[in-house]
């Protein structure tokens, strides 16, 4: 199978899975399920339910379905996307191509469906999974999900805001915390539905690393060059709101340099996964050019 036919494998997975494990919008009440699932079936890349599935993929044998998992972590990454559109965070008018939750509905609503999304996240772990990987799987993404790695990785964020003196360091951290906590997490995810052992997560975890850092560099570098109907969300609003990024704090060449850097790293990092990554190399180096 190449490349394309296998990510929208994992994507028409996800988008099936996506439907059947969250409650339906007649649910009432009907308004919360509806923004919950607005905003979660909204498209948008799937990247880290893709990343879950191919790392799954590396294992042998069939131990656990990990499409639950794979909304799950979906489902965390979506209600972080919604409170960062909200009027106190980031105020997006855009998201994958449409109005964001609060513009469609209202700001107490996608509040609630963020709210919500997070909860249902930790539900599907503990209802489709026994006490092993369950209890892993539940410490994984509520330590990516956390004060010290994706909340905290936006605090700092908006500490950075209109700083003149923010350093590397900080930077890093954001980028580390903000964004590749999450990717590392749906990789450790994936191997543990299939038994990952402690080196292999490691491995797992060093891939994500790096991947997540190139993610956010080219997102930095996009904001910059792409227009808004392009990324399908608002253009430009980092150099708007004074963020810092890479490019902020590196210019454009110097931020494309290091996208290129940690390319490299992750393509390195990936030979020390087990079973065949030929996948997950390409997606590499389609993430590295990608426009959106």
């Amino acid at each position: 199978m190449d490349f394309s036919t296998q990510f929208n494998t994992f994507v028409a997975h996800t988008e099936k899975a996506l439907g059947e494990l969250l409650p339906p919008a007649s649910t009432r009440p009907g308004r919360i399920h509806e923004a919950m699932r607005y905003s979660l079936q909204a498209g948008g890349k799937r990247l880290r339910p893709v990343l879950l599935l191919a790392a799954a993929d590396l294992f042998a044998g069939e131990k656990h379905d990990p499409l639950p998992a794979a909304v799950a972590i979906e489902c965390v990454h979506t209600y972080s996307l919604i409170h960062d559109d909200l009027p106190c965070m980031d105020n997006d008018d855009l998201r994958r191509g449409r109005p964001t939750a609060h513009k469609q509905f209202d700001e107490a609503t996608a509040l609630l469906a963020g709210d919500a999304l997070l909860t249902h996240a930790f539900d599907l772990l503990a209802r489709h999974y026994p006490s092993e990987p369950g209890f892993a799987l539940v410490r994984v993404l509520a330590e990516a999900a956390g004060s010290q790695r994706l909340i905290g990785g936006q605090m700092e964020d908006l500490l950075a805001e209109k700083k003149t003196d923010a350093t590397a360091d900080q930077l890093e951290f954001i980028h580390l915390n903000k964004t590749a906590a999450m990717i590392e997490a749906a990789l450790v995810l994936g191997g543990l539905t299939r038994g990952a052992t402690a080196s292999d997560q490691a491995a797992l975890r060093a891939f994500g690393r790096e991947l997540g850092l190139t993610f956010q560099i080219v997102d930095d570098i996009l904001d910059t060059t792409a227009d808004s109907t392009t990324l399908g969300k608002t253009a430009g609003k980092d150099a708007k709101a004074a963020k810092t990024t890479f490019v902020s704090l590196h210019g454009l060449e110097g931020a494309r340099r290091f996208a290129r850097e940690h390319t490299n790293a992750a393509l390195v990092a990936l030979t020390k996964l087990p079973g065949d990554p030929a996948f997950l190399r390409q997606l590499v180096e389609t993430m590295a050019v990608r426009k959106h």
